[in-house]
């Protein structure tokens, strides 16, 4: 099991895309970055920043960091950290979390609307990783 938020867990996760010959189909248009934010709670004092580069199916880059200025990335999610393990449960899907303000997202909304498959293998992809959540 990864802890969940950690820099192996984004590496993990970005093996896993980078696997996934239907997230490769799904998002083979797709280009831009995201900062998916864990907010600061109970189990992280500080808010926890996992940078995700996508480019046409393929991860190019991933890792945690609690510096938000590492990267500029072009849509940034946040929520806490119980609606990020609901996800990755599939228990929430992230674009309803989105238009019911269980998450936050900074970007073009349209563009992530147009791209609703991908985001459905996205969370796919997070359900491989084998995922260890603080109590």
């Amino acid at each position: 099991m990864i802890k969940f938020a950690t820099d192996e867990w984004a590496k993990a996760f970005m093996e896993s895309i980078n696997g996934s010959e239907a997230y490769a189909q799904a998002a083979k248009t797709w280009e831009g970055d995201f900062y998916f934010v864990v907010d600061a709670g109970e189990q992280y004092p500080e808010p926890v920043y996992m940078y995700i580069d996508l480019w046409h199916g393929k991860c190019r880059e991933a890792f945690a960091t609690a510096d938000p200025s590492a990267k500029d990335p072009v849509f940034r999610m946040s929520g806490p950290l119980g609606n990020w393990r609901r996800v990755i449960e599939k228990k929430l899907d992230p674009l309803q979390g989105i238009l019911t303000r269980q998450f936050k997202l900074q970007g073009d909304m349209v563009k992530i609307m147009r791209a609703v498959k991908a985001a459905q293998e996205l969370v796919n992809c997070t359900a491989l990783v084998p995922t260890e959540f603080p109590e």
